[in-house]
């Protein structure tokens, strides 16, 4: 139904938030990581990353710098915001039970009393 390929980038942003955001090797992994998403996304998601407590810093001007020339020769659209009016179809199987709704004995202790058999 294409929902995989459109949640993608969300993934990889995910991913992005979770890797390590330091060396050279970290910004190789993320290039090659994040392949859904546009320069662009990935330079404002690192930019916008605030981190939870003191053991985590901020990412620093120079990585998101080295991230952009990496992904400098990348033809990507300018893009920031991804399209959020997709309407995927879902089908879920209808599986009968084998139990009959006659046998079914609700407990008191549900306090379910407004129900009533018909």
């Amino acid at each position: 139904s294409g929902a995989k390929e459109t949640l993608e980038p969300l993934i990889q942003a995910a991913q992005l938030l979770q890797v390590k955001k330091k060396t050279d090797d970290d910004a190789e992994a993320i290039c090659s990581m994040c392949n859904a998403l546009t320069t662009a996304q990935i330079v404002k998601v690192l930019n916008l990353y605030t981190p939870v407590n003191e053991f985590e810093e901020r990412v620093s001007v120079s990585f998101i710098r080295t991230i952009q020339m990496r992904l400098r020769d990348r033809k990507d659209s300018p893009q920031l915001l991804m399209d959020a009016k997709h309407i995927f179809p879902v089908t879920f199987p209808f599986n009968p039970s084998s139990l009959a709704l006659e046998t079914i004995q609700i407990p008191a202790s549900l306090g379910l009393g407004f129900i009533s058999r018909v």
